[in-house]
C-alpha cells in the first residue's frame, strides 16, 4: 500500500479543512493510500514537517492550507535527492497556484478527486537565495500587498482587495533604480515592481503571465517600470484580460536566469510571502516536483509539449 502525507494548516479558511479530514482520510485510505497528517503549529513548521515525510519516504505529500503553506512544503521537498508526488487541497485565501493547476478552489472533495483521479506531471520550480518558490516570485514595493492586506478583507473581497490597496498605496511608493539581467540581456531604471513567476495565476490575476508554462524551464519576466497612478489603474484593468504586456511601461519577457541587483531596500516576496531582501539570482530549476493536476490541465500540457 502506498503512503500519504497530510501537512495541513488547521487556520486556513476558518478551519475548513479540520472540519473535513476524517472525510478526506477516508477518501484517501479508499484510494489505497495508508495516510496521516500533521497539523502545522507556527511559520516554518510546513517544511520541517516535509522534510520528515521525505525521509521516511512518503509516496505523496498534501498541502492542506494557502499558498504560503504550499511554499514551505515545497520549501521541505525541493532540495532532497527523494522528492515525494505533491498534492493539493487549496483552503486559502487566494490559493494562485492551484487555480494554475487547475485544482478546484471550491470543494475540498472536487480537490481530493485532482489526487485520487487526477495525473501527476513534473513541473519547474523556482530557487532564489537559498529559497525556493513554485508560483511567483518579486520585488518593490507593491508586491508587499501580498502581506500588507489584511487576511478578512482578502477573504472577503479577495483579487479586488489587492487593487484597492495598490491604489491606495502607490501615491506614496516611489520607484526603485534597479539592474535587471536576464539570460545575457540587462534593463536597468526605475521600477515599481518586477515579477518573476512560473503560472500564469497571480494575486487572482489568470493572465498576468499569458505566456507561462508549468514545464517549459523558464520563468515569465514582468517589469513594470515607473508609473503614475493613472498608468496603473489603466495596467491593472488590462491585466484582467492580459492586454498589459503590450503596454509601454510593461517589460514581458522569458528567461531561464535572472539576476536583480540594486542598492536600494528592497524586499523579496516568495509566493506571496516574506523572503528577506535582495539582491538575489533566481534560477528556474526545470521539471523538479511532481504534482497532481487536473486531467484538462495535463492535457493542455501534452498538447502545448507537442507543438
Amino acid at each position: 500500500m502506498k503512503r500519504a502525507r497530510i501537512i495541513y494548516n488547521p487556520t486556513s479558511g476558518r478551519e475548513l479543512f479540520k472540519k473535513h479530514l476524517p472525510e478526506v482520510l477516508v477518501r484517501l485510505e479508499n484510494a489505497g493510500y495508508e495516510t496521516s497528517c500533521h497539523a502545522t503549529t507556527r511559520a516554518g513548521d510546513a517544511i520541517h514537517a516535509a522534510r520528515a515525510a521525505v525521509e521516511r519516504r512518503f509516496d505523496l505529500v498534501i498541502a492542506a492550507g494557502g499558498d504560503g503553506t504550499i511554499n514551505e512544503v515545497v520549501n521541505g521537498i525541493a532540495e532532497m535527492p527523494y522528492r515525494p508526488k505533491l498534492g493539493i487541497i487549496p483552503v486559502g485565501t487566494t490559493n494562485d497556484f492551484a487555480r494554475a493547476i487547475g485544482v478546484p478552489r471550491s470543494s475540498i472533495d472536487a480537490a481530493c478527486d485532482v489526487i485520487v483521479d487526477g495525473v501527476s506531471v513534473p513541473i519547474d520550480i523556482g530557487r532564489v537565495n537559498d529559497q525556493y518558490f513554485i508560483n511567483i516570485a518579486g520585488g518593490g514595493r507593491l508586491t508587499e500587498l501580498t502581506y500588507e492586506v489584511p487576511s478578512k478583507l482578502k477573504t472577503v473581497i479577495g483579487q479586488l482587495a489587492y487593487y484597492l490597496k495598490g491604489i491606495e498605496m502607490l501615491p506614496s511608493i516611489k520607484p526603485t533604480h534597479v539592474e535587471i539581467e536576464y539570460d545575457g540581456k540587462l534593463f536597468e531604471g526605475e521600477i515599481m515592481l518586477f515579477l518573476v513567476s512560473l503560472t500564469n495565476s497571480v494575486g487572482g490575476f489568470e493572465k498576468l503571465a499569458p505566456d507561462s508554462s508549468l514545464n517549459d524551464g523558464l520563468f515569465d519576466l514582468i517589469i513594470l517600470k515607473k508609473a503614475n497612478l493613472a498608468d496603473f489603474i489603466k495596467i491593472a484593468s488590462l491585466a484582467v484580460r492580459g492586454e498589459h504586456v503590450h503596454d509601454p511601461h510593461i517589460l514581458y519577457t522569458k528567461a531561464n536566469r535572472i539576476k536583480v541587483k540594486t542598492d536600494e531596500k528592497m524586499q523579496l516576496n516568495l509566493d506571496g510571502e516574506y523572503g528577506g531582501l535582495l539582491p538575489g539570482e533566481f534560477v528556474n530549476l526545470f521539471e523538479h516536483i511532481e504534482v497532481f493536476v487536473s486531467r484538462e490541465k495535463a492535457e493542455k500540457m501534452s498538447g502545448n509539449a507537442g507543438q
